[in-house]
């Protein structure tokens, strides 16, 4: 009797580069929901009145709570990164001039498109915030 060869299929994302920066990829977006999770957590507070949302700010300046903002903020930067980096594959040509952009082109519009609506909403933030 013969016995069926069975692939192990421990770790197979490890052996290969690709799949290794893929799972990083999908992985930042667990720190996607925990931010989003503070957020909810912050209006919810905001809901609740004024001393409420005062302690919920008094306990997100806390040294371990910048702490686990500045590794969000570093997820978010790989996230937004390798989100960009995938869109000229997820994305039909785009053709300017009779020619077809570069995938490298198509990846700096688009980060410069996304920072450029970050910094406009910074800029609405703080006016509405004076």
């Amino acid at each position: 009797m013969k016995r069926t060869y069975v692939r192990s299929m421990d770790g197979w994302w490890r052996r290969d580069p690709f799949f290794l920066h893929y799972m990083a990829r999908e992985a930042t977006a667990v720190f996607v929901v925990i931010y989003a999770a503070i957020l909810l957590v912050t209006l919810a507070r905001l809901a609740q009145g004024e001393a409420s949302f005062g302690r919920w700010i008094a306990m997100l300046r806390s040294p371990a709570s910048i702490v686990v903002h500045s590794v969000l903020f570093a997820a978010f930067l790989y996230h937004t990164w390798t989100w960009f980096r995938i869109m000229p594959k997820t994305m039909p040509p785009i053709v300017v001039a009779d020619r077809r952009l570069a995938p490298w082109q198509i990846t700096a519009l688009g980060l410069a498109a996304s920072g450029a609506a970050s910094a406009a909403l910074l800029a609405a933030v703080v006016a509405l915030a004076t």
